[in-house]
């Protein structure tokens, strides 16, 4: 008999994960399907990167890590955040994790507090409202629209904060919709925290490299609330090292030494021979950030011109990452062959089925009607899967 925790009852499966399965299963009958659903670079870590892993392979680099990091890895974030971001911090702010993801879920589990709410803007990233969960933290949701390009203003900050707010969680650039905030945007957002003293941020910055509206902008580059940001990054999309797993965080001491003793309990310290390579990736050859970044955008451009001949579709151009989510709502509702289109999870199963792309439901990053396209795909795949798109939606009426 089943006795499991209400802890993983309460808990929802990733729809990222869910939908990338469902595509896999058809391909394996066959079918062709593209994936347009998975949230990773395609393509391969760099050949230095890759260099500097083997020789580590070679190398003295067989044992148990430090839990927080390798120290010279440890400053070279210090050194990358100083020189790309101009913040200034010392190897004891930082910590290395498996995954950005890992880096958050230990930040929520030492933050967050029964009870505590986190603001978390919508759309949001499938895992934050489940990680507020097991930390059992209160989700409060801003939500956001197309015409305001899923952004919030500094107003619904202010109207969402409560005595039991504890943090903000914001992503920028911001997965699923791309959207970037900009300077002005996040001090807007800070002059309003900064009247409120017991509200941290927790910012994911992983997309912070493939950014085509210019330098990236952190919320911790303001002085008034930088000692209550932590911040959230990695070498998984940057560097197209998803599967190495390594993710960082830089925030206060004392959160980090919390941090610390939580991994320590969990999983101990990231894979030696990924850290290795990760820091070949944050000191070595910067050329590829720039390559891949290129490729996005141009991929992004490819994309939006499809979309913006499909009718009654709304999609803002993203300023970063690698998605486009665009508001669909217009074709629910909408049938083909006695075959109804209820909601937006119906429409991205009938898009699979029918269409044979892979892209995931709006709804599962608190936006009903939208669905989330990565376009991390080559792009004659991205060609066909935008004619595959404008025919499925064309065969509906």
């Amino acid at each position: 008999m089943e006795q499991l925790s209400a802890r993983i009852k309460s808990l929802a499966a990733s729809a990222t994960i869910a939908m990338n399965q469902k595509g896999r299963e058809l391909k394996e009958k066959g079918v062709d399907v593209i994936n347009l659903s998975v949230g990773e670079p395609d393509f391969m870590t760099p050949d230095h990167i890759k260099e500097a892993a083997k020789k580590a392979i070679d190398g003295p680099w067989h044992h148990y890590a430090p839990v927080a990091g390798y120290p010279d890895l440890l400053k070279a974030i210090v050194d990358k955040f100083k020189r790309e971001n101009n913040l200034d911090f010392k190897p004891s702010n930082i910590m290395v994790s498996v995954g950005a993801k890992h880096a958050l879920a230990n930040v929520m589990m030492c933050l967050i507090d029964k009870g505590e709410e986190v603001i978390v803007p919508a759309p949001y990233w499938v895992s934050y409202a489940e990680q507020v969960k097991i930390a059992e933290g209160i989700n409060v949701v801003i939500d956001t629209t197309v015409e305001d390009e899923f952004k919030i203003s500094a107003k619904q900050l202010e109207d969402a904060i409560t005595p039991n707010t504890k943090a903000l969680l914001l992503c920028s650039p911001s997965n699923p919709t791309g959207s970037v905030y900009s300077k002005d945007e996040l001090k807007a957002l800070a002059d309003v925290l900064a009247r409120y003293p017991r509200v941290y941020v927790i910012a994911d910055e992983i997309y912070e490299h493939i950014n085509f509206v210019g330098g990236h902008e952190s919320i911790a580059q303001f002085e008034e609330i930088r000692d209550r940001v932590v911040i959230i990054n990695g070498v998984s999309k940057g560097y197209a090292m998803t599967g190495w797993r390594i993710g960082y965080m830089a925030g206060p001491e004392w959160l980090v030494k919390a941090c610390t003793k939580l991994q320590g309990q969990m999983t101990s310290g990231a894979t030696s021979i990924a850290m290795r390579a990760a820091l070949e990736a944050l000191t070595g050859d910067q050329s590829c950030v720039t390559e891949m970044r290129d490729a996005f955008l141009r991929r992004r451009d490819l994309i939006l011109g499809h979309i913006s001949a499909i009718e009654g579709v709304k999609c803002p151009t993203p300023g970063g990452a690698f998605y486009v989510f665009p508001d669909l709502s217009a074709y629910i509702g909408k049938a083909l062959n006695g075959r109804k289109i209820e909601n937006d999870m119906d429409l991205c199963i009938y898009l699979l089925e029918e269409g044979h792309i892979a892209t995931v439901p709006g709804s599962a990053f608190g936006m009903d009607g939208c669905v989330r396209i990565s376009y991390a795909n080559s792009d004659e795949n991205l060609e066909k899967a935008m004619q595959r798109l404008k025919d499925a939606l064309a065969a509906l009426s």
